[in-house]
């Protein structure tokens, strides 16, 4: 296994707090090799592996734990005298589960973690019976810098490695085998199929999986985009793909694929008076290697990919990221965090003159003293432009942050 190390930091250092480690993401990302690296970790440190219940909810050996009660059950069955640590991965093919862990914190000296692959874990309801005694970890697919690492990969010829990148996307498995495409693609797309049917299908019992399947096709073409259920519903008639679509269907839909973290939503918001606006957010796969095999392989728009990579960075970095409206000008990204504000513009080349022209005009518009970013594919650039930063988008991603 590679040590994920950010991620198992963030656990190490919540480690026998009070709070219960929630670490979400979309399937295979790499959430269940973390709760294994964690347990190693204790081992190492001196905790006995019978002080340590592991379990994995998508194994047959844990079929008979169907509900809380069942839980329950098992991890009472388990104490020790000393200090347990509980970790459940897949927790939420339990049915109320959450009742489960609540009185676990009640009853015994527990140290608790658990995984899921939709934010349904997350849901009002769980917040409100834990008070807020939870801590979120998010954890997402490889990095650039990772997706390195994990190939063995050094810092030579980093454009053709990045290439192969943006075709394969981050999942952790891909590294195994994407030298053989076959394979790569059969894999994205059981992926992709485990997530539609299990995490948005089956948990929502959806009817019309046609119309689920051609928005989730609309969001992947569209990337970076403006996107409204009017633009979704007005393309699917205009084009005959859908006889009749209903705009709240739509929405309940796009609420669904960000619930699976298979897409996320970007907010635009008044760079001035900080507002959100309600509509024409953008959304971003949570793997641009699922977009691919959405679409297909032949089917990479290079320009569309740099702005998702980039604003999953910004995730991973710990920011808030949203759509900047300053105006008439847009900025792609405002990422924030207690700290900073930095604008982000992300484009494939300023060479063109027209094109510097429009990205540095949104960003200068813009009279505050925030930082100020242009990141692109050019090599040999000016880097500053009147205070805003021009990087070779490679370089950002393989910096220490």
């Amino acid at each position: 296994m590679v040590i994920r190390e950010k991620y198992l930091k963030r656990i190490i250092d919540a480690k026998d707090t009070d709070f219960i480690k929630v670490i979400t993401g979309v399937r295979r990302s790499g959430k269940s090799t973390l709760l294994l690296m964690f347990k190693e970790y204790l081992i190492n440190n001196g905790i006995k592996e019978d002080n340590i219940i592991h379990v994995n909810f998508e194994s047959v050996l844990f079929d008979d734990i169907k509900d809380y009660k069942d839980l329950y059950k098992y991890v009472k069955g388990k104490i020790k005298k000393n200090k347990l640590y509980l970790l459940l991965d897949e927790v939420q093919n339990v049915k109320s589960w959450e009742k489960a862990i609540n009185s676990f914190k009640v009853d015994f000296d527990i140290d608790i973690y658990i995984t899921g692959s939709n934010a349904y874990l997350l849901s009002s309801e769980l917040s409100t019976l834990l008070s807020g005694r939870f801590i979120e970890i998010k954890m997402y697919p490889l990095s650039f810098k990772e997706y390195l690492i994990f190939n063995e990969y050094d810092n030579s010829d980093l454009d053709n490695k990045f290439k192969e990148y943006l075709k394969y996307g981050g999942l952790p498995a891909i590294t195994l085998i994407k030298d053989n495409d076959e394979l790569v693609l059969s894999y994205l797309n059981d992926i992709y199929n485990s997530i539609v049917k299990k995490d948005i299908i089956d948990r929502n019992n959806i009817k019309d999986t046609v119309l689920l399947e051609n928005i989730i096709k609309y969001l992947s073409s569209n990337i970076g985009s403006p996107v409204s259920s009017t633009k979704i519903s007005n393309y699917l008639n205009s084009n005959k793909i859908i006889e009749k679509s209903n705009h709240q269907t739509i929405d309940n839909y796009l609420n669904m694929l960000e619930k699976s973290f298979i897409m996320y939503r970007a907010d635009r918001t008044d760079i001035k008076s900080k507002a959100l606006f309600k509509t024409l957010g953008k959304y971003y796969i949570s793997d641009i290697g699922i977009r691919n095999s959405v679409l297909g392989f032949r089917n990479i728009d290079e320009g569309h990919l740099l702005e998702n990579v980039v604003y999953l960075e910004l995730l991973r970095r710990g920011y808030k990221v949203n759509i900047g409206k300053f105006n008439d000008f847009e900025v792609d990204f405002v990422a924030e965090n207690p700290n900073e504000i930095i604008y982000y513009q992300v484009t494939q080349s300023l060479a063109n003159e027209e094109v510097r022209t429009r990205e540095l005009r949104g960003l200068e518009s813009i009279n505050d003293n925030y930082e100020k970013v242009i990141l692109t594919m050019d090599k040999s650039i000016n880097n500053d432009y009147n205070g805003i930063k021009v990087i070779n988008i490679i370089d950002w991603l393989v910096s220490d942050e």
